[in-house]
């Protein structure tokens, strides 16, 4: 396949092939929808009409019923006159070939039934409670004439006890029974029934129409829905009630007794497929109609349910045909069109190879002479023989990004040898050194030659773990990446570097690499570190300059507890010299001297926390411990001005950063707001410290009623002040402290407020 002669025919072949193929497919496919689109509307319109049918077919038997009722119910025909109202059933029957059966029950168990015995035969039967003969049974032909009777006195036939007469009546209203099979004809049939009720509206009786639906099945038979399509019936608890198979209607239940078949019993397969799995606990309970497909032993099928009422009766009709009885004729006639455009293309495909030959002989004279020139064997001025003008063009371009890409090589070397920054190009598969300039090799102590497939991770610090695992772990992701890590010279210094690499893909995976620049940084690494020391000794500093202002207060605030403690102790020891029996009062004294202790270790220890001169290591720390120690610090000078700082309840919790650093913040923050209130002349003067955890951070909040902060005064820039004898640090070091520990500070300008907020990382924060 890499001759382009070849590449052309199969290509021209190809393409003749795929546009026939689109032609017939196109086509094909476009008539298969609208022959499926033209089968469902059929299925529908068969759907609408089985329907129309069925209530036609069944519209007769309530109509009869519920004129029966209503003769009764003005007395037009009497209940009590037998004679009449067996005429009126009878009229009833003959009215609607469909009807089986009509008769009347009333209240007291009388019975009047009229019901066919043939196709021109008919039989009455009458039962009449307060009479011994008790059941009177008479035969009659078409014109009412009697043809012969007898009397059953063992009849104990009562209508009162029937289904149809206990649902009309509880109902006070027509009903529909379910679907049954009649015990006499063993025909399938269902039972209209109305109540006759009073003027009071009490029920007198109840008038029943039997209706056999053996005719719905005949008229499904006969349905034509494609060439093998057919339709059922099915009632609201899933039975299957008309069938174009009558035989498949009726099944054995138990007790022997007639019945009919569910729709998962039915020894109809693509009936039960058409339907699915549809039937549901509480029969079949769907809204709409669905029109689906499914597929029965390979043979795809179009089906269409399709429920519908029958005034109370929720009846559904299911149709099915198989879709080749649609788009058979055409699926035939894609294999021969599919057929036909093969052969199409097998002889264009034999044409366009002659034309190919003749098209790709000066490409291939073209493509010998770019490799001569690739590889220096031809000089790219050399006229070119004749050819196509478009490979002319090629030529000549193809001669510029040779001479472009040779320049381009030349001056990358160059710069790669010439820099005066480290340069290494690194085996992305091993970590390998492929090439290194002349200043890296320089930088490490080592020559050119030495470093060359040397493994860059053996040139750093074997100590650095973290660096180790992200130079592997960039390398993997092909991703470009930097880093600061310290490497071992030749000679065992260590030298810190700058390394950025950046990652080049390749055809092949052996060939990817990396290309780096490395920097030496160790100058700039320990002015840094200088610069750190340098910061934490001003830090220190400006606490120990603190706490020389806090002096005065702190002295008070201990010489108050360390006074208790010594009148106490006397008044003790003049007790137990003079009056041994008062233990409950030296008790007491000896609990306050344990107090005013307390009192004074926890002004000591908070002040030990704050001078003492940190290693900048973050702990783990309360962060209300560290405001209320804070707190005590400043109290004292809150009180000579009258100014009360309230810490916000709430929980405990824990944040990570180095405590005396944290610690200094917060004391600074409430020295200033205690100096900022004090000027202003309200009677109550509060300090607020509230603290709380948001997301990864723990947030701690000073809040005043101060005069505020002049507009347009950088508060946390160096010597930014609004004190008239302050230097402006106090806010700047507090800014690079909570900077230095992960967090920010900021000032925030509220109507009659003035508000510090600062964060640092909660403990466990990623």
């Amino acid at each position: 396949m890499k001759s382009l002669g070849a590449i052309l025919a199969l290509a021209l072949a190809g393409l003749q092939l795929l546009a026939v193929a689109v032609v017939v497919f196109s086509s094909y496919f476009t008539s298969e929808r609208t022959l499926l689109e033209h089968a469902r509307t059929q299925l529908v319109d068969v759907g609408t009409n089985v329907i129309q049918h069925t209530k036609w077919f069944m519209s007769p038997a309530r109509s009869a019923a519920e004129l029966s009722t209503a003769l009764a119910k003005n007395q037009i025909v009497r209940r009590e006159d037998r004679d009449h109202l067996e005429g009126l059933l009878f009229q009833q029957l003959r009215s609607a070939p469909q009807f089986a059966g009509a008769y009347y029950g009333d209240e007291d168990g009388n019975f009047v039934y009229v019901k066919r015995n043939g196709l021109k035969e008919y039989v009455t039967k009458i039962i009449n409670v307060e009479s011994v003969d008790r059941a009177l049974f008479i035969q009659r032909d078409e014109a009412f004439s009697d043809v012969g009777r007898h009397i059953d006195p063992d009849d104990k036939y009562d209508p009162r006890a029937r289904p149809w007469y206990i649902e009309a009546r509880e109902q006070g209203d027509s009903i529909w029974t379910d679907p049954y099979i009649f015990f006499t004809s063993q025909s399938p049939g269902i039972t209209a029934a109305t109540p006759v009720v009073d003027f009071f509206g009490k029920v007198q009786g109840v008038v029943g129409v039997d209706i056999e639906i053996q005719e719905l099945s005949n008229f499904l038979s006969q349905l034509r829905i494609g060439k093998n399509g057919a339709a059922f019936i099915l009632n609201r608890n899933g039975d299957v009630i008309a069938h174009p198979n009558p035989e498949l209607l009726t099944t054995v239940g138990e007790g022997g007794t007639l019945k009919f078949p569910s729709i998962e019993e039915i020894k109809d397969p693509i009936a039960r497929a058409a339907f699915g799995d549809r039937l549901t606990r509480d029969g079949v309970t769907l809204e709409s109609a669905i029109q689906s497909d499914f597929e029965h032993l390979g043979e795809r099928f179009v089906s269409l349910i399709m429920p519908f009422g029958l005034d109370d009766i929720p009846w559904t009709i299911v149709l099915y045909a198989p879709e080749s009885d649609f788009i058979g004729t055409i699926e035939a006639n894609r294999t021969q069109n599919t057929l036909i455009a093969f052969a199409v293309a097998v002889m264009t495909a034999l044409l366009g190879l002659a034309l190919a030959k003749r098209i790709h002989a000066p490409v291939r004279a073209f493509a010998v002479r770019s490799a001569l020139i690739s590889q220096g064997e031809v000089d790219p001025e050399e006229p070119m023989p004749s050819t196509y003008r478009e490979l002319e063009n090629a030529n000549t371009a193809l001669v510029n990004e040779i001479s472009q890409r040779k320049k381009t090589e030349t001056e990358y070397r160059l710069t790669f040898e010439k820099a005066s920054r480290g340069m290494v190009h690194i085996e992305s598969a091993t970590g390998r050194i492929l090439r290194a300039n002349a200043s890296f090799a320089k930088l490490l102590g080592y020559t050119e030659n030495q470093l060359s497939g040397v493994a860059f991770q053996s040139l750093l610090d074997p100590d650095e773990e973290d660096v180790l695992k992200e130079f592997g772990d960039s390398i993997a992701e092909h991703a470009a990446f930097g880093f600061e890590a310290k490497a071992i010279a030749k000679d065992g210094t260590p030298v810190w570097i700058s390394f950025n690499g950046i990652y080049f893909q390749q055809a092949g995976a052996d060939e990817n690499y990396i290309v780096a620049t490395i920097d030496d940084i160790t100058q700039a690494r320990a002015s840094a570190e200088k610069i750190e020391t340098l910061n934490r000794e001003i830090a220190h500093f400006s606490r120990q300059e603190m706490m020389g202002e806090l002096a005065t207060g702190l002295a008070h605030e201990l010489n108050q507890p360390l006074t208790a403690i010594t009148q106490n102790a006397d008044a003790a020891q003049y007790m137990i010299g003079h009056t041994p029996d008062r233990f409950e009062e030296v008790r007491g004294l000896l609990g306050e001297i344990d107090q005013q202790a307390h009192q004074a270790a926890d002004i000591i220890r908070a002040l030990r926390a704050l001078v003492r001169k940190d290693e900048n290591v973050p702990t783990e720390f309360g962060v209300r411990e560290l405001l209320e120690q804070s707190r005590r610090l400043v109290l004292s000078e809150a009180r000579q001005h009258s100014v009360q700082i309230l810490i916000a309840k709430g929980p405990e919790f824990e944040a990570r950063a180095v405590r005396v650093q944290v610690a200094q913040v917060v004391v600074n923050l409430l020295r200033n707001s205690v100096e900022s209130i004090a000027e202003t002349p309200r009677a109550r003067k509060v300090v607020t410290v509230s603290a709380h955890l948001d997301g990864d951070f723990a947030q701690v909040t000073v809040e005043d009623g101060g005069p505020g902060i002049d507009e347009g005064l950088d508060l946390f820039t160096p010597f930014e002040t609004t004190k008239r004898d302050g230097m402006g640090l106090g806010l700047s070091i507090s800014r690079t402290l909570v900077e230095a520990n992960g967090g920010k500070i900021w000032h925030e300008r509220l109507a009659g407020l003035t508000r510090f907020s600062f964060t640092i990382p909660a403990k466990g924060a990623s």
